[in-house]
Order: C-alpha cells, then sequence, then structure tokens
C-alpha cells in the first residue's frame, strides 16, 4: 500500500465539480463526489462503479462517515462545508474507518505492520536539484526526529550500502509504478514497512525550507516517514497524520495524537527515572540537613519535565532535580549555570509537544531546547501567547486534550495554538470550575494522566479521567517536602488545615457534579469526549 498526495490538477477538477453547488440539493452527489467517497474508502469500489444507482442510506452514510473523520459538522448531505473538504489537498491512501459499537472512533490509526528492532537506518540516494545537499540532511533529520523524540527508536543516516529507508527525489515514471505528473501534481508517496519502507518525492515540486513559498520539505517528509514507521491516517484535525495537508506552518509541532499512535507502536521513551519520581518515596539516606531550604520551606516556583524525560524544581534562583528517591542531588544549584540567560524567581514553566520548554516570569517567556536557549528570547508573552495575562501563576498542557492551561489567581485560560484566536471568548473562567482547585496557585505538572497541583507548602493529586481529586490514603492535599523531596522530618499526614477541609469535602461530596464541572471548565467548545477517554484508557 503506498501513499499519495493529491495533485493540485485533481484538486482544480474537484473544485470545478464541486463550484455552485448549493448545499440543499445534495439528495444525490454527483459523480466526483461518489467517486471521491469510493476512492478513500467510505464507499466500495464495487458499489461505485455497479453503472446503478447507490442507495440513499448507502450515500448518506458514506457522507456521515466523512464528515466525522473530516471533523466537521455531520448533517449526512453533500452540503457546502463538506464540499470544500472534499476539495483539499490531501494524501491518497484511504482514510482507515475505525467503528466502536457502530459508532465512529476518533483516534490515530495503526496501517498493521512495524519494524522489529529500533534502530533503522536510512539514506538519501538522490537529492532534489535546488536544495543543497547540507540542508536536505538537516531537514530529514528533523523529520525522524519528530517520531524519535517520543520514542526509543534511533535514526542513523548512512552515505552508502542497504538500509531500512531509502529516500528518494524523482521525476516522473520512476519505476515503481506510479509515476509523479510534474509540478502541482503528486507531492510524495511512501511505503509501510510490509512493504519497505521507502519514501519518493517528486523532484519537480519545488521544495522549500522555513517558507511560505513552495512545498515544505520538512512537513511533508515527517508525514511520509509517519507511514514509513507504520502509521495510517488519523481523523484528529490537529494531528500530522491527518489526511488533508496543511502546508508550511511555522510553529509545526507534533500532536498528542501521533504521540500516542507511534508509542502505540514503538512504546514509551524510556525516561532516566520511573513513574515513581513523581510521587518520590521516602529512603534513610535523605538527610534533614541536606535539604533544609526545601524542608523548612517546600513552597516552590515551578515544577516540569523536561524533554529528557528529567523532572525539576525550580525556587528562588536554585533548582534540583528529582528521581526515584526524592532529590536527586541534595545540593541545589542555581538556575543560570545551567539554563543560560535565564532568570531565577520563574513564575512558571511547561515543556510542550515540540520537545521545547517554556518558562514565564512576568511579561516575558523564554524558550529552551533541553537547557539550550533557543533564539532570541526573551520575548513578550503576547506575543508568543496572544491572549494569556502577564504574571501567570501556573500552566500545565493537560493530558485529558493535550491543550494549555494558565492559571492565575482566581481564572484560567486554555490556549490551543490550532484556533485563531487561540484562546476561545469563553475565557477566562473560575479555577473553581476545577471542583476542589484552590486559587492562587504556585505550581502545576501533568503526567501519566494526573494533574499535580502545588501551593503553600502543600499538593494534590487530580486525576483527569475522573475529573476529581484522587481519593487516597492519607487523603489529599499532602506535604510536599515529604512525599516529594523527602523531608523525614515532616509528618507523611495530610495538611487538614480549614480551608483544605473544605476543598476535600466538596470534591467528594458527589461524583454527580463531575460532568457538569468537565462542562464548565471546557466548555460547548471543547474536545474532550467520553470517547477520547475510551482512547487513553486503551493506550495505558
Amino acid at each position: 500500500m503506498k501513499l499519495f498526495w493529491l495533485s493540485s490538477k485533481l484538486l482544480l477538477l474537484v473544485n470545478l465539480c464541486f463550484c455552485g453547488i448549493p448545499s440543499e440539493i445534495s439528495d444525490y452527489p454527483t459523480n466526483e463526489a461518489i467517486n471521491y467517497l469510493s476512492r478513500y474508502g467510505y464507499l466500495s469500489s464495487a458499489t461505485s462503479v455497479s453503472g446503478g444507482l447507490i442507495a440513499k442510506d448507502t450515500i448518506n452514510q458514506a457522507i456521515i462517515d466523512f464528515q466525522s473523520f473530516a471533523g466537521i459538522k455531520v448533517t449526512g448531505i453533500l452540503d457546502d462545508e463538506t464540499a470544500l473538504y472534499m476539495s483539499m489537498p490531501r494524501c491518497g491512501v484511504k482514510d482507515k474507518i475505525v467503528r466502536t459499537s457502530g459508532h465512529v472512533h476518533k483516534r490515530y490509526a495503526l496501517q498493521g505492520s512495524r519494524w522489529r528492532v529500533k534502530t533503522l537506518t536510512y539514506k538519501i540516494s538522490k537529492y532534489p536539484k535546488n536544495l543543497n545537499r547540507e540542508s536536505v540532511d538537516i531537514e530529514i533529520k528533523k523529520a525522524f526526529s519528530i517520531w524519535s523524540n517520543h520514542t526509543d527508536l534511533d535514526f542513523q543516516h548512512k552515505k552508502h550500502g542497504q538500509v531500512h529507508i531509502e529516500i528518494k527525489f524523482e521525476l516522473g515514471d520512476h519505476k515503481d509504478g506510479d509515476p509523479f505528473d510534474g509540478p502541482g501534481g503528486t507531492l510524495a508517496h511512501a511505503y509501510f514497512p510490509v512493504y519497505g519502507g521507502d519514501a519518493h518525492f517528486d523532484d519537480s515540486e519545488q521544495w522549500t525550507i522555513n517558507s511560505f513559498r513552495g512545498t515544505n520539505l520538512f512537513q511533508v517528509a515527517a508525514h511520509e516517514f509517519g507511514h514509513s514507521l507504520g502509521l495510517s491516517h488519523s481523523d484528529i484535525r490537529s494531528s500530522l497524520m491527518a489526511p488533508f495537508y496543511r502546508g508550511y506552518d511555522p510553529n509545526f509541532v507534533l500532536d498528542t495524537d501521533d504521540i500516542h499512535g507511534i508509542q502505540a507502536l514503538y512504546g514509551h521513551k524510556k525516561m532516566n527515572h520511573t513513574e515513581t519520581a513523581i510521587q518520590p518515596q521516602v529512603v534513610n539516606s535523605v538527610s534533614i540537613d541536606e535539604n533544609l531550604l526545601l524542608c523548612s520551606d517546600s513552597k516552590i516556583d515551578t515544577i516540569f519535565t523536561s524533554a529528557d524525560g528529567h523532572t525539576y524544581v525550580f525556587k528562588g534562583q536554585y533548582f534540583w532535580k528529582l528521581s526515584s528517591d526524592g532529590i536527586n542531588d541534595a545540593q541545589p544549584q542555581l538556575i543560570s549555570t545551567i539554563w543560560k540567560g535565564l532568570p531565577g524567581n520563574i513564575d512558571a514553566a511547561f515543556t510542550y509537544k515540540n520537545g521545547k520548554t517554556y518558562f514565564f516570569k512576568g511579561s516575558r517567556y523564554w524558550r529552551y531546547i533541553d537547557k539550550i536557549k533557543d533564539g532570541d528570547y526573551p520575548k513578550y508573552i503576547d506575543e508568543g501567547f496572544t491572549g494569556i495575562p502577564d504574571n501567570i501563576d501556573a500552566v500545565t498542557v493537560w493530558t485529558g486534550n493535550g491543550k494549555i492551561y494558565f492559571y492565575k489567581g482566581s481564572k484560567f485560560w486554555r490556549f490551543d495554538p490550532f484556533d485563531k484566536p487561540p484562546v476561545n471568548k469563553s475565557y477566562p473562567k473560575p479555577i473553581a470550575n476545577w471542583l476542589g482547585i484552590p486559587d492562587h496557585l504556585d505550581a502545576a505538572f501533568s503526567h501519566h494522566g494526573y494533574t499535580y497541583f502545588f501551593k503553600d507548602e502543600s499538593y494534590y493529586r487530580f486525576n483527569d479521567r475522573n475529573f476529581a481529586i484522587d481519593i487516597a490514603d492519607p487523603p489529599f492535599p499532602r506535604s510536599t517536602a515529604y512525599w516529594w523531596f523527602g523531608c523525614r522530618s515532616v509528618g507523611k499526614e495530610a495538611l487538614l488545615n480549614i480551608q483544605w477541609k473544605q476543598i476535600r469535602n466538596d470534591s467528594q461530596a458527589s461524583n454527580v457534579n463531575k460532568l457538569e464541572h468537565k462542562g464548565l471548565v471546557f466548555g460547548d467548545d471543547s474536545d474532550y469526549t467520553s470517547e477520547d477517554n475510551i482512547a487513553l484508557d486503551e493506550l495505558t
């Protein structure tokens, strides 16, 4: 099975076919629409060429499936929005419709084959004529790293010899049975692992780098390599593996859906600490004196996990690295010695799906790749995060939908870089909508289906799937010093002052209100659904 990009010639044909078709005359779609639905897996090929009329119910169901897969309003008729999506540039591979109890299951899709080794070699046998080889090598390496950042896959570039994935830039008929058709035609095609994994690119295209002109090499290559690794199309609109080609995106990040898909095939990237690092066990070797700064005052500025899997705690001018035993190194280190150019007293930090870590302080933010500043920073928050206020308290990438949540005072904002504007007009909303979460947080941190909220010298664990504070013994909130930093001088009991008692009682009062509060947090524009929950459950 192979991957093809829909040519601009076909795009023009489809546009002409749908031009002027009003929404209300879609009782029986045009032959072009039927051919489209057949080509991409919504109607059987035998049905579309049978020579007779297809039952209206069959057509309507095919349109419903397409609309659901495309993430647009489901009407069952060929309305204007549906026609528009059918005219979009896209991959030529059929969309894999996964059904659960009669409903289209929204998530990534696996083709069925994968590589049995984690170290994969590749070579570029033929380079494009309009780009220098060094630049192409860099972009191809970046495209592979999109996938290795989230798995233990290791891609090695070879100049000669046999490799797992061979990459070629070809013209016209290149002897694989699928000829390219010149500029504006098929962009590329790739093979799934069972068929060899090779990727071919049309050298008649104007391949470009970091430009809105021409065809972006990095993004097309990253999509192609997803197929080379065994991924089919996803019905998540923001996914790299979605069938509709988005064009150049200067702020490209790999979607959570893509990450779940590749990890379903190749597993999670191994970290240097296990999940127990997220709630460290107390060990006898920890000295009270060694951790005096944290044990005497465990209120923190921020906590985050970097792309390499290490978890860091910031407080004032210093930082600590956590391990499964608590503090990895009892002696604090200056933030400025490791993250060059980053000040102390950071307000909040998070690592996004692109592997980059963002730090916020006052009205500005910094972006780092690992511990290297990524460009000309700091920048103003309103430049890179339009709609987000200055002087935030905390920030998380929520595991329920992969979107960024900013907290300040008694309010929170949801930021989605794929939306325009990125902050919906319904925000800000009260933090009280998160049942049991207090205002004026110090830090927040998401990991493996939980969000950990820190305030003063205590923390509590919020179950993202149940949408409630976890019920445990001892109950939450708990001592940050004892459970996170290994301070034996601090009791492990829950911190049940009057304020926290009320919060805990409110959060455990009734399970009936949980879904209601989900609606208050996410609103009607949310993409958090019970079906998304099912997908998450199947991945764990």
